[in-house]
């Protein structure tokens, strides 16, 4: 499934809620869903800027594709790490080195997010892209 197809049912998954606590609500839900992720991946290198929380991303590559882990200190950040890593994780390098930064708006984020956050979801596209340029 490519990322363009990802990201059509995430929004999908979001726009079936009428409002915005209950899309709020959805998000920490998805956030519960998260793999463990081990403290000693709590590092420096793995944090994520741009973030208002703390944010870590680890990559693991496997027969030349990109699968991302990751956690974050706040609930609703939790669940917007489950969304960036439930798009971007399973795509080829070439496929993630040519993200475009807008998903944030196909999403619709900025309804439920605060700008802070927005920020942080930004940063987390960014990491992955780096990720990818240095696989």
């Amino acid at each position: 499934m490519s990322i363009e197809q990802r990201v059509q049912n995430i929004k999908e998954d979001l726009d079936f809620f009428d409002d915005e606590l209950a899309k709020y609500e959805y998000i920490i839900d998805l956030g519960k869903k998260l793999e463990e992720f081990k403290q000693e991946d709590k590092i420096p290198a793995n944090i994520v800027h741009g973030c208002t929380s703390q944010v870590w991303l680890t990559k693991e590559i496997k027969d030349g594709k990109l699968f991302f882990k990751g956690t974050s200190d706040a609930i609703i950040v939790k669940g917007l790490v489950y969304i960036i890593l439930e798009i971007f994780s399973n795509s080829t390098i070439e496929e993630l080195k040519e993200i475009d930064m807008d998903i944030i708006h196909e999403l619709k984020l900025s309804e439920v997010i605060t700008p802070n956050r927005q920020s942080g979801v930004i940063g987390m596209i960014k990491k992955i892209k780096e990720y990818a340029q240095n696989a």
